[in-house]
């Protein structure tokens, strides 16, 4: 292999930069491990939703306001490897693109953020809300759930990075505010005033947590390198939450929820996937919760099994996509969004 620099794109947020520069470490901690003669350099890229802090998410409609931008410039060679949390990307991938590493995930759950912190000893983040507690947050699924829960809460859209919508606790009218949990602790952020939500109250978006390394299809050196830093339990888990999204239709501005868990039993492996479909005003909220064996791939067939063991991730949100369908989610998918 002949010596190559890496260009890595990532938006230019303190969490994307993190979470660049910590895949930027993987990367090349890997390619001196196997002798590649690679380095890597960032490059920062301006999305949609880096520009224009204030039109609510759900007006740019389905294709990645935070990716398009850097998948663009990937396409047109720019950069060479693009960084992303992974709940930001489309569920399908643009032609010539591929989605070539899932890297070690971070906590998947939302997280409330609280003005006063919670009783000591409290683990109940809704509880210790007051009566019409005014909660920051534009996620559709998000509000639903919790509406499910407490219907009395009053929800308010807010937009911007992580130290932005912190910083709107700091203004009046604001009891909390609901970000994803892995963004608060890879920042360093995670202090007395959050609490995670447990996922059967608010089950998180589909690969709310992972990151996403992205690599154009025909790059076979990025690819290569790119796949060294691979977790296959993340991909199989991240396969059934997105295969469940696709399956029943829906984005990340539909109330669907998806966490995919391993288990183990006597030394087998089982992949859990539980799964919510709620409508706006959290009057109905379905739940299903499925498991399946997976048989992990030996190394030394690990391409064989591998393929055979992600078909059994997309079976397995295939078979609790139905299960959903037959509690009712059709409906709920098809009523017009609040």
């Amino acid at each position: 292999m002949q010596p190559r620099e890496l260009i890595v794109g990532t938006r230019p947020s303190a969490l994307a930069m993190w979470q660049a520069r910590w895949v930027v470490t993987q990367l090349e901690a890997a390619a001196r491990r196997h002798g590649l003669p690679l380095t890597f350099r960032l490059k920062e890229i301006r999305t949609e939703g880096d520009l224009d802090h204030t039109t609510p998410l759900a007006a740019f409609g389905q294709r990645g306001v935070f990716v398009r931008a850097v998948e663009q410039a990937l396409l047109r060679g720019e950069v060479d490897v693009a960084v992303h949390s992974l709940k930001d990307l489309p569920g399908e991938q643009p032609p010539g693109l591929v989605l070539a590493a899932f890297p070690v995930r971070e906590d998947p759950r939302d997280a409330a953020v609280l003005r006063q912190p919670p009783r000591e000893g409290s683990s109940d983040a809704l509880a210790h809300l007051p009566a019409g507690a005014r909660i920051g947050t534009g996620s559709p699924r998000r509000i639903a759930h919790l509406r499910h829960w407490r219907p009395d809460l009053e929800f308010v859209p807010i937009r911007g990075n992580v130290d932005t919508r912190l910083g709107k606790l700091q203004e009046p009218g604001l009891d909390a505010v609901i970000l994803a949990a892995a963004g608060l602790r890879r920042l360093g952020l995670w202090d007395g005033r959050m609490q995670a939500l447990d996922p059967a109250v608010c089950l998180p978006a589909a690969g709310q947590g992972a990151l996403a390394v992205e690599v154009r299809a025909d790059d076979h050196i990025a690819r290569e390198a790119v796949q060294l830093i691979d977790d296959l339990s993340i991909r199989l888990a991240i396969t059934a939450e997105r295969e469940l999204l696709a399956r029943l239709g829906g984005g990340c501005h539909v109330p669907i929820g998806a966490l995919a868990t391993w288990t183990e039993s006597r030394g087998q492996r089982w992949l859990r996937l539980m799964a919510s479909v709620a409508d706006p005003t959290g009057s109905r909220l379905l739940v299903a919760e499925e498991s399946r064996l997976m048989d992990l791939p030996a190394t030394d067939s690990a391409a064989v099994n591998a393929a055979a063991a992600e078909a059994a991730a997309r079976a397995l949100a295939h078979h609790t996509a139905e299960v959903l369908m037959g509690k009712g989610a059709g409906e709920l998918l098809r009523e017009p969004r609040a």
